[in-house]
């Protein structure tokens, strides 16, 4: 203990001096605690490195961020001017925003600590009055040595369980994307658009000229916070060890061409401090997690047949749950997509004489607003049982080759469900038994379904796969005959996803026929379909 109160009283000392300079900020004070936080953490035999952020806005992000420099994220500090009045500033929209995102928080005044668990306090201690460093131009003696050394071996210890529930890891993994949305992704994106420049404004100037008309600066900052988040879950579930944010782009798939130019910047490129530190949390808190444990439980839980789609709504109920019914983010259930895919599969026996169905090599299917790939999935299951049923295992890989790469297409409109519906495919096919071989992929094209023309080449740098992603989908569009449409109908008739030719023909009565663009009172227009 004779050696912490010390520790204590050097601090206190550097932070009286630079109080008694007279012209101090409250950045002026960072050195001193950062250089307590090193002290204390070493004397306690633990390995940490202490990042300071730069101050962009008073709400992007705390002060501090404290790890181990590896991959597990320690926890946060938020620190305000001596003196400042932390019972009101812990009750502050900007804490009470890091007291729900951030599970092992400390709020300081450089004399005062209080540590915040999962967004309740749980330790307090005073170390020294400012009163005598700022009034009296005196270095307070250190009070309370016990309780504070207590609280710093409380916050140094803190680490995320692995055993973490699917809803545990979706509630964990929400919070965070909820901030990276609001107080990183929007107001950078908003800077951005005024300037006319940066990498956040080139993704968006792209997004909205080739793929999402009229989409808006908040709509973007919620697409790309999730594929972030949903890009690392990709990743992470392919990670044997170790896990970090730096590692994502080595594992997405070079085949996902978009989710890799945005991983390119996430993890290799340059983004914002402030982005940095959230991201690297999401990537943490993954690393903890056992996330084939997870998935596996699912299937325990009798969700075995979509267990990413299960883990995706979960994570969207905790995430945004008003958007999510507002835009109608919901999906037809596993009953209703098996009856649907085997009727069609039933159909093409009976009807139209392919004795094989969905497994007859002379079937393409689309569906060309494939959201999380929930029908398509099902017709690949349907189709491998059929073929395996009749012709043993033993030709499965070529079965694949020959017929499900080559002849089932897909379409999706928004990146999120993009990115879950690439993972979901390869786990499908992993549990089959016929895993993706290096170079493949599952033709699922990010691309409006309602735009026939080609993208010439995007000139901005790092999204070169947004033309090639509409290339090849243009070459399904106009030159692959397709015999099956299957998909989750637009049950609302509703959309912001439009043109002249389809408002013509959904919304335009016929010989006295009520057309389906009619819309019932009191319905509400969501601000963007789901697909």
């Amino acid at each position: 203990m004779g050696t912490m109160k010390k520790l204590f009283t050097d601090y206190l000392r550097s932070i009286a001096e630079i109080a008694q300079r007279g012209d101090a900020r409250e950045e002026s004070f960072y050195s001193a605690l950062q250089s307590l936080l090193e002290n204390v953490a070493q004397q306690q035999g633990r390995a940490v490195q202490v990042t300071v952020l730069p101050k962009k806005t008073e709400g992007g992000s705390p002060d501090f961020r404290i790890w181990d420099g590896s991959h597990q994220v320690i926890g946060y500090i938020e620190a305000k001017f001596p003196g400042s009045r932390l019972d009101q500033i812990e009750n502050s929209e900007q804490l009470q925003r890091y007291r729900h995102t951030f599970p092992n928080l400390i709020l300081t005044d450089f004399f005062e600590f209080r540590l915040y668990r999962h967004g309740e306090e749980v330790r307090r201690a005073l170390l020294g009055r400012p009163f005598i460093a700022q009034t009296l131009k005196k270095t307070p003696p250190a009070a309370n040595v016990g309780d504070m050394s207590d609280l710093m071996s409380a916050f140094l210890s803190f680490a995320l369980p692995p055993s973490l529930t699917p809803e545990e890891l979706s509630r964990e993994l929400a919070r965070r994307t909820r901030f990276l949305r609001d107080e990183v992704i929007l107001p950078e994106l908003c800077e951005e658009v005024a300037a006319q420049s940066g990498p956040l404004f080139g993704f968006y100037d792209a997004f909205r000229k080739y793929l999402v008309a009229g989409l808006s600066e908040r709509q973007f900052a919620d697409l790309y916070a999730q594929t972030i988040t949903y890009g690392l879950f990709a990743a992470r579930t392919r990670a044997t060890g170790a896990f970090n944010r730096q590692m994502a782009y080595a594992l997405i798939p070079s085949t996902i061409g978009i989710l890799r130019d945005v991983f390119q910047f996430i993890s290799l490129g340059k983004p914002s401090p402030q982005m940095e530190v959230i991201v690297d949390d999401i990537a943490a808190v993954l690393n903890a997690a056992d996330v084939q444990a997870i998935l596996t439980e699912y299937y325990r839980q009798g969700k075995g047949d979509d267990p990413i789609l299960h883990f995706y709504e979960t994570f969207l109920a905790e995430y945004d749950p008003e958007t999510r019914e507002r835009r109608g983010v919901y999906y037809t259930p596993q009953p209703v997509v098996r009856y649907i895919v085997r009727a069609v599969h039933h159909v093409l026996k009976s009807r139209f004489g392919l004795a094989d169905g969905l497994a007859d090599e002379n079937v393409t299917v689309l569906d060309p607003a494939a959201g999380t790939l929930t029908f398509p999935a099902e017709a690949v299951r349907v189709a491998f049982e059929e073929f395996t049923d009749k012709y043993g295992q033993g030709a499965k890989d070529t079965f694949l080759r020959r017929h499900i790469l080559p002849h089932f297409y897909a379409f999706e409109l928004l990146m999120a469900p993009y990115a879950v519906g690439h993972m979901k495919m390869g786990f499908l096919l992993d549990s089959l038994g016929v895993p993706l071989q290096n170079g493949e992929r599952f033709q699922f094209y990010l691309t409006n379904t309602l735009e026939m023309e080609d993208l010439e080449q995007i000139a901005i740098p790092g999204l070169a796969s947004l033309s090639q992603e509409s290339h090849e989908a243009a070459k399904v569009k106009k030159d692959q005959p397709i015999l099956v449409i299957m998909g989750n109908p637009p049950y609302s008739g509703i959309s912001a996803n439009t043109n002249d030719w389809t408002e013509q023909l959904l919304k335009t009565d016929y010989d006295g026929i009520q057309s389906y663009g009619w819309e019932a009172p009191g319905r509400e227009e969501p601000e963007m379909a789901a697909g």
